[in-house]
Parts: structure tokens; sequence; C-alpha cells
């Protein structure tokens, strides 16, 4: 049994030496990989023993064979090793040549066609160490996440959210009418077939107005929508097999134009619809997320 007294006073040096010896189970390797003599890594482990209460490695032939005990907690202690380690790090230089740094981006599922690739490619050439997470935020919710760090940025259509949220437009989109070649409105979508038609609507929310319904409102336009679903993709193929149309940014529906579809422009005047970035002030100055911004900013066009 350990004592919560020698717990406390754990020299957390001592970690580091657990975790390579952990993956090389063997004493010779993991001083070469940590520039220490076999004795200072013995000397080491005698201090783990005694603070945690067990043997944690014993010997085998040539190999340092973890305990049950120890196998069982070490992913754990390693793992939240690695987030100390990262979270450190932010308070250094970053150089994402050499970083092993992992972001947290928020994004809704229409814009990983578009970002995902693009942002992976870009860290491929110039931070090949370096990876990060899509991870779905409800819109209402992205001050909440990037307050709490749950996400390190956001990239979703405009929102007017205040200090300490901060945001750049990065492109100001169009929208585009998606519908079957040979859909008898094809080739004349006036004004008035388009608001004759039957629309798809996409959310991921159950109810509420749309990204292109705020816009649609403020011209005193109103659809008709019979079905309402929660991706693009799955509206797609709805348009493919029925006459009922779908209304979406241009870069969206670029990325979605297929055989036997078309693509059309919205019969009449929307205020273009704006893709932003956003951040939380308290990352202002952070090295690591400061090059992250810039590089999206920089490398990701959303055309």
């Amino acid at each position: 049994m350990n004592d919560s007294k020698r717990i406390n006073q754990l020299d957390l040096n001592l970690l580091k030496v657990f975790k390579t010896l952990y993956a090389e189970q063997n004493m010779t390797r993991a001083a070469d990989l940590l520039h220490l003599t076999p004795s200072a890594v013995s000397h080491a482990v005698k201090r783990l023993r005694f603070a945690l209460g067990d043997d944690l490695f014993v010997r085998s032939q040539n190999k340092m064979v973890p305990t049950p005990a120890c196998q069982r907690m070490a992913p754990t202690i390693i793992n939240n090793l690695t987030r100390l380690q990262q979270a450190l790090q932010q308070w250094g230089e970053f150089d994402p040549s050499t970083s092993d740094h992992h972001f947290h981006i928020g994004m809704h599922d229409a814009l990983e066609p578009s970002v995902v690739p693009r942002l992976a490619k870009v860290l491929a050439r110039c931070a090949p160490k370096v990876g990060f997470s899509s991870i779905k935020v409800d819109r209402a919710n992205i001050g909440r996440e990037l307050a709490s760090s749950k996400i390190d940025l956001a990239i979703d259509v405009a929102v007017p959210f205040k200090a300490p949220v901060k945001r750049l437009d990065m492109i100001a989109t169009d929208f585009m009418v998606l519908m079957r070649e040979d859909h008898p409105d094809c080739n004349d979508i006036s004004k008035e077939k388009y608001l004759e038609a039957t629309h798809i609507t996409v959310s991921n929310r159950p109810s509420g107005m749309t990204a292109e319904d705020a816009l649609f409102q403020e011209r005193g336009v109103e659809r008709k929508s019979l079905i309402r679903c929660q991706n693009y993709f799955a509206a797609r193929e709805i348009v493919r097999e029925s006459d009922q149309i779908l209304t979406l940014p241009r870069l969206l529906a670029l990325r979605l134009l297929e055989k036997g579809l078309a693509i059309k422009p919205v019969p009449f005047n929307l205020t273009p619809f704006p893709t932003s970035l956003y951040w939380h002030e308290h990352t202002e100055n952070d090295a690591a997320l400061s090059w992250l911004r810039n590089l999206i900013i920089k490398e990701i066009k959303l055309d």
C-alpha cells in the first residue's frame, strides 16, 4: 500500500524514467534514451518502488517485465504525463517542424470536406508530427467550448459572439440550388418556380431556422420543406430520386455535385453568407494556437 505523503513528495522526473522503462523493458536501452547511466535508472526505479509500494518491474532474463499493478496503471499515468507535457509546451516556443501537438477544432460536419483534407495536406508538409481532431460542436455552444478549452478553434458560419470570443470572417459565399439534371425546372428555375418547389432542409438541430432560412426571412421569403435531415449527403440522395430541391452554400454544392445532378443560382439576391474562424481571447498569445490560426487563414481557402 502506498503512502499519500510519499506520493505528494514524489519527484515527477521519476515518471519520465517510468514511462521510458515501461516502453523499453530494458534498463540499458532506457538509460541510453534518457542520457543517464543504468545505475541512475535503477536508483530512480527504487525510489518509485518505495513511493508506490510495488515492485513495478521484475527482471526476467534480459527484460524488465511490468508487474500486474504496473501493467494496469501505466497507460493512465503515461497518458496524463503526455498531456502534462503538451500543456507545459504551450508556455515555450512552438516549433511546428518537430512538435507532436494535437489540436481540437470545432467544425460543422458540412465544412469537413472543404477544410479537413486541405488542413491535413498542409500539416503533412510543414508540421508532420502535428495532428488534429475535427469535433462536432453545437453552434450555440461555441463560446462555452472555447472558454473551457474543449476546442482550440472553431470554423462555422458567422454567429454574433461578443468578447471574449474573437472572430475573423474567412469567406462570404453565395447559395446555390442542387437538383436533378432532368428536373422539370432545371433549365428555368425562376423565383416563382423556386417558391413553388418542395425543399429539403439540412440541420443537426431538430427544429428552428437553418442558416439560409435566416437570409430568406430578411427577404420575406417562405419556402415549403417536407423533409429535414441531418447531413447533406443524405439530402443529395433525396434530390437524386425526387423533384425536391436543396439550397446550400456554393462551396458545398460543388463538393456534392455528381453525374445526373446540376447546380443553379438561387433565383433572387441573398446576402453572401460568411464562414468564420473563432477563438478565445485567452489563447491570443499562445504560440501553438497563433501558429494554427495563421496557418488556416493563409492556407485553407474555402473557395
